[in-house]
Formats: structure tokens, sequence, C-alpha cells
């Protein structure tokens, strides 16, 4: 490791600066684990708001998710951050799908595999096909909504309007948040192959591969 440090030349400021990400990726979640409401359904605009900015991040699986597509948007040359956009906005579709009481399969499984393969995704290449991830990441999203719409079954039009525009609002944020991360560590590595960025898809290949492994063996 030490070796490889040394031949991409990180300066130890950088290193520093990743260490403290992945730290947030995995305490913060923990530091959130309880709902805002207990577990009750959203009652007013407020409320359902609330709910919507806890949900993606009280989740260790949709929070690296949620961080994993704001990193890969560093990768390709353009347009990168249609990734998280897409990523957002078919989780909204997600929990439409589940609202409408159709039958997604094996929804905590796919969600699981969806964030060991981001991770993998970011750890192994430099460029990544555009088109092939925001399509991965899109159909993710479905998943990852359709498992948010879980705790707001029941609930009126207001606070499961207020719930979706909070989601796809914090979700916006923290791959946003990612994404500037990412590029100010990536900008100052002399790494032509992104390692800052390559480790912390491994961190979340590990999160994945962890969720899945549970949802496999219960």
């Amino acid at each position: 490791m030490l070796d490889m440090i040394s031949k991409h030349r990180i300066k130890p400021l950088a290193l520093l600066r990743l260490i403290l990400v992945i730290n947030l990726i995995v305490s913060t979640p923990s530091a959130l684990a309880h709902h805002p409401l207990d577990g009750a359904i959203p009652s007013n605009f407020f409320e359902g708001f609330m709910s919507g900015l806890a949900h993606p991040i009280i989740g260790l699986d949709h929070f690296a998710f949620v961080i994993a597509v704001g990193l890969l948007a560093v990768l390709p040359d353009k347009l990168g951050l249609i990734i998280p956009f897409s990523f957002c906005i078919t989780t909204a579709l997600g929990t439409v799908i589940h609202l409408a009481s159709i039958d997604l399969p094996l929804p905590e499984l796919i969600i699981a595999i969806s964030v060991l393969t981001i991770g993998i995704a970011l750890a192994l290449e430099q460029k990544v096909n555009l088109g092939i991830i925001t399509v991965l990441s899109a159909v993710a999203g479905i998943f990852h909504g359709y498992a948010y719409g879980e705790s707001i079954v029941g609930t009126e039009m207001t606070p499961l309007g207020a719930y979706l525009f909070g989601f796809v609002i914090i979700q916006l944020f923290i791959s946003a948040i990612a994404f500037y991360l990412g590029s100010a560590i990536s900008n100052k590595s002399a790494s032509k192959d992104f390692l800052p960025l390559r480790f912390c898809g491994f961190i979340i290949c590990g999160i994945g591969l962890n969720f899945l492994s549970n949802t496999l063996l219960g």
C-alpha cells in the first residue's frame, strides 16, 4: 500500500481528507439511526419533508450509493453529473411505484447488488461508460426509491409531496458534496488513475458486500 501511495505521489493531506470523507460515510448514518418521527407516518408538509430528508441518510446502503454516484460523476470527461441526477429523479419514481401497489422483485437484494456494483465501477476504471452507468444508476434509483416508499404508505398527498421533495433534494445535495470533494482530491493528486476515488470505491464495495451477505444469509 505504501509503495502504491509513493508511486502515485498522493500527498498526505489528500489522504487525510479522504479518510475524513470515508469516516463521514460510515459514521453519519449511525448517528442518525433514529427516524425523526419514530416510525410514524407524516401528517403534514413539515413532517413529510423532514422524513424525506432523513430516509436516504439513515440507511447506510442508500447513503453509500448516493455518495458513490457523486464520486462516480467525477470520472467521465463531460456530463458526469447526469449520473447522480438520473439516480435521484428515479428514486421518486420508485416510491410512486411502491405507493401504486406494484411489486418489484427482491428489492433488498437488488439494492445490495447495486451498492456493490457501483463500488466496483468506481474502483476499477478511470473512464466509465456514461450511458451504461447512467442507465444502471437510474434502475438502481427505482429500487432505492421503492424501499423509501415503505415508510410513507397511507399518508396524504401534501406530506407525500413533501417527502418526495425532501429525499430528492438531500440526495442531490449529498451527491454534489461528494462530487466537489472527489474533484478537489483528484485534482490535487498526481495519479492518473484517480487512486483516491478508487480507494473510496473499495470501501463502498465492502459496504455493498456486507449488505449482500446479510440479505442472502438473513
